[in-house]
Formats: C-alpha cells, sequence, structure tokens
C-alpha cells in the first residue's frame, strides 16, 4: 500500500486546570497514540491540540515540544466550542500521519473522562 496521510484521533481530561494538568495529560495521551500506532517523529507531517475553553493555562502543543522533542513538527492549538453541556478539561488531538496503514487499522486512544466520547473508535480506555 502506498503512504497516505491518515488521522489519528484522541482525548483525555485533565486533573485540573494548571499548566502541569495540560502537560501532563497532553504527554499522556501523546504517548499512547504514539505506541499504540509506531508512530515516527519523521512521518507525522502536523498535530492539531483543541482543549476546552476552560483549559488556558498552557497550550498542549508545549508537552509535543518539552517532552517529545516535536521541534520539528507543525503544532497547532486552538479551543474547542463552548457548547453548553460539552465535556469540561479537555485536550482533544489530531496526528496527521504518513503512513502504510489502511484508516481502519489506525487506533484511537479516548482516555479519562473523555472515554465516553467515541468508545467505538477507542482501544485504551483507561
Amino acid at each position: 500500500m502506498a503512504t497516505k496521510v491518515r488521522g489519528v484521533k484522541g482525548a483525555t481530561t485533565t486533573n485540573g486546570t494548571t499548566a502541569e494538568d495540560v502537560l501532563t495529560a497532553t504527554a499522556q495521551l501523546l504517548n499512547v497514540l504514539i505506541e499504540e500506532n509506531g508512530i515516527d517523529q519523521d512521518d507525522v507531517a502536523a498535530v492539531q491540540f483543541t482543549t476546552s475553553p476552560d483549559l488556558v493555562a498552557e497550550f498542549p502543543a508545549v508537552a509535543a515540544r518539552e517532552q517529545l522533542g516535536w521541534n520539528d513538527v507543525p503544532l497547532m492549538c486552538s479551543h474547542e466550542m463552548a457548547r453548553p453541556g460539552a465535556l469540561a478539561q479537555c485536550i482533544r488531538i489530531l496526528i496527521f500521519w504518513n503512513t502504510d496503514k489502511a484508516q481502519n487499522e489506525v487506533k484511537h486512544a479516548y482516555l479519562n473522562e473523555a472515554a465516553k466520547l467515541r468508545p467505538d473508535l477507542s482501544t485504551a480506555n483507561t
């Protein structure tokens, strides 16, 4: 199969709203997505991070740069819509990954309270 860009999705929730909470939860989710899929930094085209509107203490991309050394990967952060009833303290990640795997072979991860968002797509509902 030819190399294509695939989307690897994941979400998690934090234990609080501090910078440390954001960085810890982001690193945990990134590590699960990397491990589950065998992602190599050199194959990552870009990463989009979003947070619920209540998480403003730190950019999740900082975890990718500082803890994983992803300094050459384009990283972007934004907020999710402030929809009533939406999950609070939530971080979402979408990795654009160059791979030979088919989209149905990609493993997504939804951790902590975010597991209820898409249990059908998650292999790491812990």
